[in-house]
């Protein structure tokens, strides 16, 4: 069945719907790393339930030439090989789209589109044909449909036979059974379809710099290279896989040559509190330390993440954030833990929070994150989600420079301790709030008790409130000035920009298309990413530039909005909530239905009002 047929190179996005734990991964992944190899700018993100094994599970993949990555809600092609997913499959392609499923067994005809193009290839009874095995035959039905796609879109067929013997050419039996799988899907739809279809590939030059990445592989390698040798989890989704990268990356770089010994300690504890007490004592002994979780491992650390702040312990803690509240749904992504972050522990507490967009920040924000803990002596966050750690994202090539000096901050050695007539581990002599430590062992002059109890700038016990409250005014300052040393926001200014708009994280790429749609329709933006927290001025400056400024963010309370009104002189009524929070990426409908709708709102107000007067 035919319907109305797109038409575009280069520009369309498909997706592909299997069974969780069927290995259709390394098939999308083939796919992804051909696309990419042909020079086209290409996106994926999968999308899997958080069980183990038997839902629905899909993996989406956008090809841009103009290098956009934001996820689109509608596709062109969709793969569908799961009969428990075909009418929801169905239902999101797009008018004039093409359906590419298993016709080994028909489809109801309820199912049928008139307006989209069904491509039906009987991929379970070629494999039943071909191969032998049970678990053979799933799998390699996802290389089939590999094969077969690969004709339609016009994919390089060279550069996938090389991805494979890149991938198996050490195991000559798996090798020649793929090669067979995707020759058959390749050569069937060579001979059943008009190919390549409308929508397809031609070769560019657009990826020679750029590689794909995923932003847990990049922040574990951000940690190698800070210098990171202690690290301490509990296993939780999205954030365990930071921990598997590490631990590889460590194996690989950290091991003495010479000994065999490990430099590095990796310890998995009983409970996200006993993790991050763990980086609590390797950041006091002096080691750079960090753990990964999510947000209900924030929730269970604030105990010992207020013992850090008020004791001034340095701590690196990357929370890759997903959807809340409760167990919420793990595999789904959001920006829900903002408020929870700045805030983290009883008390009055604040601390740094660092903002990457894309993988490429999660290994350059890895890396500032050290450095702002121990220059600032506390706990600093990466604020990831799990659409940035999970998914494939097309990233500059990182750049290692062999001259980098961590910024260990205000450690005194043993020299400088015995010039001293007294040491005090919280006394400000500087007056920028951050006191001078001392590593343990260093020199009996510098020993010190470190204490989560109230104490006075000279580290001794107190509840004297003026005592008490010079420490923490003290602290306040300290925080506060470090808005001046966290990663300045990026501002994109456009000509005659009547509106503002403000994101952070993983909003940005849909903020930058929706930029472009919003010029078409004759609404001008500027846009500022804010990347860390405490803000700078030019925050606030760029909040009262506008009469209207729309805050972007993936979460139902607004919880960006609520943190600039919390720490600017910006009115709240000032600032408009454009939100997405269904624990899908956001897309850039999402934003320009958002901005449009307000607007519109607006001058219908507006206009109302002037007939009225």
């Amino acid at each position: 069945m035919r319907g109305t047929r797109l038409g575009r190179t280069n520009d369309f996005s498909l997706k592909i719907g299997t069974v969780n734990g069927t290995g259709s991964a390394s098939a999308n992944g083939l796919l992804m790393q051909a696309i990419f190899r042909m020079g086209i700018p290409v996106s994926g993100k999968n999308i899997f339930p958080s069980n183990i094994q038997g839902l629905a599970t899909w993996y989406e993949i956008r090809v841009n030439g103009d290098g956009h990555t934001a996820r689109v809600p509608k596709f062109d092609l969709m793969v569908s090989m799961n009969p428990h997913s075909y009418a929801e499959d169905i239902a999101e392609v797009q008018p004039g789209g093409y359906v590419l499923h298993d016709s080994t067994w028909p489809l109801g005809e309820s199912l049928y589109r008139d307006d989209i193009t069904f491509l039906g290839i009987p991929i379970a009874k070629m494999c039943v044909e071909a191969f032998e095995g049970a678990r053979v035959r799933i799998l390699l039905k996802n290389i089939v449909y590999a094969g077969a796609l690969t004709a339609l879109l016009n994919i390089d067929m060279d550069i996938v036979k090389g991805l494979l013997q890149e991938l198996l050419g050490h195991k000559k039996a798996l090798l020649d059974s793929n090669y067979r799988a995707v020759k058959m899907g390749y050569d069937y739809a060579m001979e059943a379809f008009e190919t390549p279809l409308p929508i397809r590939l031609e070769t560019m030059d657009s990826t020679a710099e750029y590689v794909l990445l995923d932003g847990n592989t990049a922040a574990a390698l951000g940690c190698l290279y800070a210098g990171a040798t202690v690290a301490a989890w509990y296993p939780i989704t999205p954030a365990t896989s930071l921990m598997d990268r590490f631990q590889a990356f460590c194996r690989r770089y950290r091991v003495d040559p010479e000994t065999g010994k490990n430099r590095f300690c990796i310890v998995q504890a009983e409970d996200e509190l006993a993790a991050i007490g763990i980086v609590m004592g390797a950041g006091w002994s002096g080691a750079r330390a960090f753990t990964p979780t999510s947000g209900p491992g924030i929730s269970l650390m604030s105990e010992f993440i207020g013992l850090g702040y008020y004791a001034e312990i340095p701590a690196v803690i990357f929370d890759v954030q997903r959807t809340g509240p409760s167990t919420g749904m793990p595999t789904r992504t959001q920006q829900g833990d903002l408020l929870l972050c700045a805030y983290a522990s009883h008390g009055d507490t604040k601390h740094i929070l660092l903002f990457p967009a894309n993988p490429e920040e999660c290994f350059y924000m890895a890396v500032q994150a050290f450095d702002l803990a121990e220059r600032f002596q506390t706990p600093v966050f990466v604020l990831s989600d799990l659409d940035i750690a999970m998914n494939d994202w097309m990233c500059r090539r990182l750049e290692w420079d062999d001259a980098y000096v961590h910024d260990r901050g205000k450690v005194l050695s043993a020299e400088q301790v015995k010039e001293l007539p007294t040491f005090h581990r919280y006394l400000d002599v500087d007056g920028d709030g951050v006191c001078a430590r001392t590593l343990p062992g260093v020199d009996p002059k510098g020993a010190y008790l470190t204490r989560g109890s109230g104490h006075n700038k000279l580290g001794g016990y107190t509840e004297d409130a003026e005592e008490y409250a010079e420490v923490v005014e003290r602290l306040a300052r300290k925080i506060q000035g470090s808005a001046t040393a966290v990663p300045a926001p990026v501002l994109r200014t456009q000509p005659e920009a009547g509106i503002g708009i403000v994101a952070i994280g993983s909003s940005d790429p849909a903020v930058l298309e929706a930029l472009d749609q919003l010029r078409e329709r004759g609404i001008a933006a500027d846009y500022l990413r804010i990347r860390g927290f405490p803000f700078d001025r030019s925050v606030e400056e760029f909040l009262t530039a506008y009469p209207r400024v729309f805050v972007v963010e993936q979460n139902r309370d607004a919880q960006l909005r609520s943190l600039l009104s919390l720490e600017t002189g910006v009115s709240k009524d000032r600032l408009i909530s454009v939100r997405y929070y269904g624990g899908l990426p956001i897309s850039p409908d999402h934003v320009v239905d958002g901005i449009t709708r307000e607007i519109a709102d607006v001058e219908a107000e507006l206009h109302l009002a002037g007939r009225e007067t």
